[in-house]
């Protein structure tokens, strides 16, 4: 996924070389990459950082999911921009490696996320801004922390020092009167419209709104921008996101899940992160392999309740747990299964 840009050996070089004819050249994205910046260069890590959520590395997949940010709502925008511009400047000031890690804005997306989610959690307010720093500044260390530790096993941290970082400060937020007092809370769809039968408005938009919730966006509209950025990245890129969010979607209402849930896309989001990272990105293309992403997807929409019911303290939000779990396990096995390869 992503553009043509050098990345590190644990990091994916994506699905965009899928396509039937190479994209043509992008002066953006051709800009070399010093060890420090020039000019533009640091602004341009930013919505690089953003797109690095779904693993892509292209400054206009970038801007278009900024733009679906906006669309959701200015508030997931402005605080999305924060959490992303804190964490990439905190690695920066820090020594991380700017070619390696910030440039192509992998040290941007935890921040985003922290973002995103704390003020739908916790609403607009200073606390909100004050713990959306202090958090994005504590996910690049933890970033950093667990780079070091998952090396070995040549395991990416994916999401999850957004995970801890917005765990810990949700689910201990209520002990703290300042923080919790007028907080926005996020219960699901479900809690206000509970039954099980679907409807066809809850199978497609569910569909984008598995897409969208990735950035805890549960408008249809906003899930098919993202869409389209990912399209920009590559056309397999976008496919396999929209597959992947039906297969969540469908896994969720085969074993009974709530409706409003489904069409929410609650159970489609951690599957979309999961098809991305197992076909393509982390795993090398073949039809066992686009398999073995099935599978990976089906784990995450089913764990999902399982960690739904475990978060239920901060409105049964999973974050982007199951796909980081059901990721990681289905990377480690990959030396065991002579099958499956991992790419690059």
């Amino acid at each position: 996924m992503g553009s043509p840009r050098p990345v590190p050996p644990s990091e994916p070089k994506g699905l965009a070389s899928l396509s039937s004819a190479p994209a043509p050249p992008d002066p953006a994205e051709q800009t070399p990459h010093p060890e420090r910046p020039r000019g533009l260069d640091f602004l341009r890590t930013v919505p690089r950082g953003v797109a690095q959520v779904d693993f892509q590395s292209s400054l206009w997949t970038g801007l278009v999911f900024l733009v679906a940010l906006f669309v959701g709502g200015w508030r997931f925008g402005v605080f999305g921009l924060l959490g992303t511009v804190v964490a990439t400047l905190t690695a920066y000031l820090l020594g991380a490696s700017w070619p390696d890690r910030v440039s192509p804005g992998l040290e941007g997306f935890c921040g985003t996320l922290i973002g995103v989610s704390l003020v739908l959690y916790l609403d607009v307010r200073w606390m909100t801004v004050v713990l959306v720093v202090f958090g994005a500044i504590a996910g690049s260390v933890l970033t950093s922390a667990l780079s070091v530790l998952l090396a070995p096993y040549r395991l990416p941290t994916f999401t999850a020092p957004f995970c801890v970082i917005t765990t810990v400060m949700v689910v201990g937020g209520p002990s703290f009167h300042r923080i919790w007092v007028g907080h926005a809370g996020a219960a699901p769809p479900s809690a206000a419209a509970p039954g099980i039968a679907m409807t066809w408005n809850h199978f497609w938009q569910g569909t984008f709104n598995g897409v969208g919730q990735v950035f805890f966006q549960n408008k249809w509209y906003v899930g098919v921008i993202f869409l389209v950025g990912l399209f920009v990245s590559g056309w397999m890129t976008g496919l396999v996101a929209l597959v992947s969010s039906l297969i969540g979607l469908l896994t969720g209402w085969a074993l009974g899940a709530q409706a409003a849930d489904l069409g929410a896309g609650l159970y489609g989001y951690n599957s979309v992160l999961t098809g991305l990272a197992l076909f393509g990105t982390f795993i090398a293309v073949t039809p066992v392999s686009a398999a073995y992403a099935v599978i990976g997807t089906v784990s995450a929409a089913g764990l999902t309740a399982g960690v739904g019911n475990l978060f239920e303290v901060v409105g049964g939000h999973t974050l982007t747990w199951p796909f980081v779990l059901v990721t990681w396990v289905f990377l480690v096995a990959v030396p065991m299964l002579n099958k499956i390869k991992r790419a690059g």
